[in-house]
C-alpha cells in the first residue's frame, strides 16, 4: 500500500480539476456583475454566489494540500500525466476568479474595506501560479510527460489551453487593482505587468489553437467524454477580449486605447460564437450517444463566464442593445451549465462515486479527469 494511501481516502484521487468547480462558481457572480451593471436587483444573490466560490476555494484548497500531504505518490503522478497536469492552469485561474469578484459582488461580503485587500492577496497568489503554470506545464508535457506516439494522448487537445490562459485572467484583473494603485509608477508597473502577461498569454493561444482546429479536422470529433473540453477554445477568445477593455478603461484620456479594444474584441467574440455554435453540435451528436458526466463539464461554465465579461465589456464601450442581448444570452447559458454542472457533481460526492478511485482498483468508477486513453469510443 503506498505511503499514507489510509489516510483520507476519498481524497486519492483530488486533482487539480477540482478547481474547475470554484473558477465556474466565481464567473456566475463576476459575469452577473458585469451583465447588470454592478448587481442591480440581483446584487444579494450575486454576493451568495460569490461567497460561495470563496468557500469552495478554500475548501478544495484545503483538499488539495491533504491530497500532497498524505497521497503524494498520486500528486506526483498527476504532474507527469499528460492528461491532469494541464489542470493546473485551473489552480492559477480559481484564486484570480475570486479575486476579481472581491471587488465586485464580493464587496457585499467582505465590505469595502476588506475588499480590495482579498483582491490584492488572491492576485499575487493567482498571478504568481499563473506564470508558474503557464511555463512548468508546456515544460512538463515536452520533456517529462511525452505520451505514447501514435497514442490518443498524443494529440492536440483544447485541455492544453487550460495553463495558458491563466495569465490572461491575471491580465484582465491587474487593471482593476491599477484603478485603486497610486498614481505613478505603482499604477503603470501593475499595467504593463498586465500587458506583458495578455501577450504571453495570447501568444501561446495563438499557437494552440490552430493545432486544436486541425486536429478535429484531421481526426474528426473528439472522444465522447471530452467533448466538452471543445468550450474551453472560448476561455483565450472571451478573456481576452475582457482584458483588452479592461486595459483600454485603465488608460484614461487615450481614446484609441478604446477603439484598439473594439476593434478586436467584436471579430474575437464573432469567431467565440461561431465555435461556441460548432462546439454546440458537437455536444449533441455528444449527448446522443451517452455523453458521460465528468469534472470536464465544468467547462460549460467559466469559458462561457468570460465571453459573458467580453461581451458585457464591449456593450458597455459602444452602447449597442445587441451586444447586451448577446451577453444576456450568454449569461443565461453560464447559468444554466452552472446548475447542471453543480448538480452533477453534488450527486457525485454523495453518491461516492467522486472524487473517482484509483483506476487501478478492479471494477473502479473511471478517473475525474476524463482521460483520453480510458474514454468511450466515439
Amino acid at each position: 500500500m503506498p505511503r499514507g494511501a489510509g489516510a483520507f481516502p476519498r481524497l486519492r484521487e483530488f486533482g487539480p480539476q477540482w478547481y474547475a468547480a470554484v473558477m465556474g462558481t466565481a464567473s456566475v457572480a463576476v459575469a452577473g456583475w458585469a451583465v447588470t451593471g454592478s448587481g442591480g436587483p440581483v446584487r444579494a444573490p450575486l454576493a451568495a454566489v460569490w461567497a460561495l466560490s470563496a468557500v469552495l476555494l478554500a475548501a478544495v484548497a484545503t483538499a488539495r494540500a491533504l491530497h500532497w500531504r498524505h497521497h503524494r505518490d498520486r500528486a506526483r503522478a498527476h504532474l507527469h500525466d499528460p492528461a491532469v497536469v494541464p489542470f493546473y492552469g485551473c489552480a492559477a485561474m480559481a484564486p484570480l476568479a475570486v479575486g476579481i469578484g472581491a471587488l465586485g459582488p464580493g464587496r457585499e461580503v467582505v465590505g469595502d474595506g476588506a475588499a480590495l485587500p482579498v483582491a490584492v492577496a488572491l492576485f499575487a497568489v493567482g498571478c504568481a501560479v499563473a506564470v508558474l503554470a503557464a511555463a512548468a506545464v508546456p515544460y512538463l508535457l515536452v520533456v517529462r510527460d511525452r505520451p505514447a506516439p501514435g497514442g490518443p494522448a498524443d494529440e492536440p487537445s483544447p485541455v492544453w489551453l487550460l495553463p495558458l490562459v491563466a495569465p490572461m485572467v491575471a491580465a484582465a484583473f491587474g487593471p482593476l487593482l491599477a484603478a485603486a494603485a497610486p498614481d505613478g509608477e505603482p499604477r503603470r508597473t501593475l499595467l504593463v505587468v498586465s500587458l506583458g502577461l495578455a501577450g504571453a498569454s495570447g501568444v501561446a493561444a495563438l499557437v494552440v489553437l490552430p493545432l486544436v482546429l486541425a486536429r478535429l479536422f484531421r481526426r474528426g470529433p473528439l472522444p465522447l467524454a471530452l467533448t466538452p473540453s471543445l468550450l474551453l477554445v472560448l476561455g483565450p477568445l472571451g478573456q481576452s477580449t475582457t482584458a483588452a477593455n479592461q486595459l483600454a478603461d485603465a488608460l484614461p484620456g487615450r481614446p484609441y486605447a478604446g477603439l484598439v479594444a473594439v476593434g478586436y474584441g467584436v471579430p474575437v467574440m464573432g469567431f467565440a460564437l461561431l465555435w461556441l455554435a460548432l462546439t454546440a453540435a458537437m455536444l449533441v451528436r455528444a449527448a446522443r450517444r451517452g455523453l458521460p458526466f465528468t469534472l470536464g463539464w465544468w467547462a460549460f461554465t467559466f469559458p462561457v463566464g468570460t465571453c459573458v465579461t467580453g461581451a458585457a465589456a464591449l456593450a458597455q464601450r459602444t452602447g449597442l442593445t445587441l451586444l447586451w442581448v448577446v451577453a444576456a444570452a450568454l449569461y443565461a447559458l453560464l447559468v444554466t451549465g452552472w446548475a447542471v454542472a453543480g448538480w452533477r457533481t453534488v450527486r457525485g460526492l454523495l453518491s461516492g462515486a467522486l472524487p473517482a478511485a484509483p483506476p487501478s482498483a478492479p471494477g473502479a468508477p473511471l478517473p475525474a479527469t476524463a482521460r483520453t486513453r480510458s474514454a468511450p469510443a466515439r
